[in-house]
């Protein structure tokens, strides 16, 4: 029934209203990775500036001499991104002018003195081969023994990135976008690392982030890299840091507490449990195991933080794994109970990434 303001009319306006957008959305990480490729956060930016640019003005910083390129086309890409708070938009005189600056989400997208941004971890979302596998997220439903990435491409993503230098280079680079201010936050606001002597980084890649860690804090003797054969052979030496190739499942280096990021997400819950027996092996009486994931809320809202969570955990299991997946703190406990730990603290550190502490008594 409608009353006589029309209230259920207006309703279901907004119900189409909303389900349009949603069909439409993948407007949205295709334009941004339409501004990423085109360089557009730093063609506004110049070195902090920041200045208001028009359509005409940002192309004139991209293309230089060579010129070209539809202005027309970017204001309209740069109005749909500004509706989502990646841009501002300013608009001149009569509103016959727009002008563009970058918001804090923009500026994200800003290449650093180290040329990092979250711009590699844009563009490594939309890759052709993870494209194909976005069409066959249904077959994760269907059959949850092979994620739809390999049906799509025929083979698991690593194995696919490992043969194909310039995705895998980009994949290094996108976690070092999102890694690096993430590791900064850990280091300014959590101090579960004091008294450590020796701290082991379980998938350490090349070492930078233990070193980040051992800056930081002096009383760590040792720091152990940890990671496959083929990844530690090409990591740069680094004073305090030892380089061990092995694999998790058979083995982890002993320490005093153990250090993990962003790698449980892409296991299944048995891998999981073999990880964390792992862990438990290696370390002493009252060490501790420290892991930093994705960690999802018990309850689910249409906050950023919860979208970006539960929206990251289908990635997982389009790409990486169809079982493996981003779990709550209540799951993770249930998990490391059953490896032998007997305790587990959640610190929440970035809006993404909460830091998981376990302890061996």
């Amino acid at each position: 029934m409608e009353n006589a303001n029309g209230e259920s009319s207006n309703n279901n306006n907004i119900a189409r209203l909303a389900i349009m957008e949603l069909a439409n959305m993948i407007s949205v990480p295709m334009s941004l990775n339409a501004v990423v490729k085109l360089k557009v956060a730093d063609a506004i930016w110049q070195n902090g500036s920041n200045a208001p640019l028009s359509p005409v003005e940002i192309l004139a910083k991209i293309r230089g001499p060579q010129g070209g390129g539809d202005p027309e086309n970017l204001q309209r890409i740069l109005r749909m991104l500004t509706s989502y708070g990646v841009f501002k938009e300013h608009v001149v005189d009569d509103g016959s002018q727009r002008r563009y600056s970058l918001t804090e989400v923009g500026k994200t997208l800003v290449t650093d003195e180290n040329g990092l941004s979250h711009g590699s971890y844009v563009l490594q979302h939309h890759q052709d081969a993870l494209m194909r596998a976005w069409t066959m997220v249904h077959e994760a439903v269907n059959d949850s023994s092979t994620e739809p990435f390999v049906k799509a491409n025929g083979e698991p993503a690593y194995n696919y990135y490992g043969k194909n230098s310039e995705m895998n280079s980009l994949m290094l680079n996108a976690m070092s976008g999102v890694s690096v201010p993430f590791m900064k936050a850990i280091l300014g606001g959590y101090d579960g690392f004091q008294g450590v002597k020796t701290l082991v980084d379980v998938g350490g890649s090349g070492g930078d982030c233990l070193k980040m860690i051992l800056e930081k804090h002096t009383n760590i003797e040792l720091g152990i890299n940890f990671d496959l054969p083929e990844v530690v052979e090409k990591a740069p030496q680094i004073p305090s840091i030892k380089h061990v190739g092995g694999d998790m499942f058979d083995y982890i280096p002993k320490g005093d507490a153990i250090f993990m990021r962003w790698v449980l997400t892409t296991w299944t819950d048995d891998e999981c449990k073999e990880i964390m027996k792992s862990c438990y092996n290696a370390l002493p009486e009252k060490g501790k195991f420290i892991a930093c994931e994705p960690v999802l809320p018990h309850h689910t809202d249409d906050s950023k933080r919860t979208r970006a969570l539960l929206e990251g955990d289908i990635f997982v299991m389009t790409i990486y794994r169809a079982k493996g997946k981003h779990r709550t703190e209540e799951e993770y406990r249930q998990l490391v109970r059953a490896a032998g730990f007997n305790d587990c603290k959640g610190f929440y550190i970035d809006h993404f990434f909460t830091i998981l502490e376990f302890h061996k008594s």
